[in-house]
């Protein structure tokens, strides 16, 4: 099966990943320039993929949360690997330049990709921004561990009451599987031209 029929597969099946499941890799372009794998990273104990964007205002309300998940788990070997799965042409927010343009007034101090052909997000099953997929790097395997939201409450930071994906990661540091495992991601809708 060629790599862009295994996509329509699940999309056609409507599945996603699931905890447990093997993560799929992808090699996207990122803010700098460069190109970025998941395989990458390789060396880590897992990555925390976010699929994100520039004007959805939960991604907004999300951002510096993203950015000190990264700081805090980063340096634990969880670092963030943010991708922007619009398509610019339906959400012109989310065109390139303007990704370089937030990435910098942002200063995200993680990669933040572009998944020009939407193929990446659909392998992962992702239908918000923000929706978080931690990885944990199992023999140099990446599996899902947890798919959802970061906490429970989107727009306001300093009411939030369940930790999801930093009690998730913790989870992970002590030999345990997260509990949930699954949450519901709250966010906009990613924009495709499908």
């Amino acid at each position: 099966m060629t790599f862009s029929l295994f996509f329509a597969a699940i999309v056609m099946l409507g599945a996603g990943l699931e905890p447990g499941d093997n993560a799929v890799d992808f090699t996207l372009r990122n803010v700098d320039g460069s190109t970025v794998s998941l395989s990458d990273y390789s060396d880590q104990k897992g990555v925390i993929v976010v699929f994100t964007c520039n004007p959805c205002p939960f991604a907004k309300a999300y951002e510096q949360r993203i950015i000190q998940l990264h700081h805090k788990f980063g340096p634990e070997g969880y670092p963030v690997v943010a991708i922007n799965p619009n398509d610019d042409q339906v959400s012109p927010e989310d065109t390139f330049d303007k990704m370089k343009a937030r990435s910098a007034e942002r200063d995200f101090p993680f990669p933040y990709l572009k998944d020009e052909t939407q193929e990446v997000y659909k392998a992962y099953g992702a239908t918000r921004t923000p929706h978080i997929y931690l990885l944990e790097n199992r023999n140099g395997k990446f599996k899902v561990a947890y798919v959802g939201a970061i906490d429970d409450n989107a727009m306001d930071a300093t009411a939030v009451t369940a930790r999801y994906l930093e009690n998730a990661i913790g989870a992970l540091m002590a030999g345990n599987a997260p509990d949930p495992a699954t949450t519901k991601a709250v966010g906009c809708t990613i924009k495709t031209r499908d």
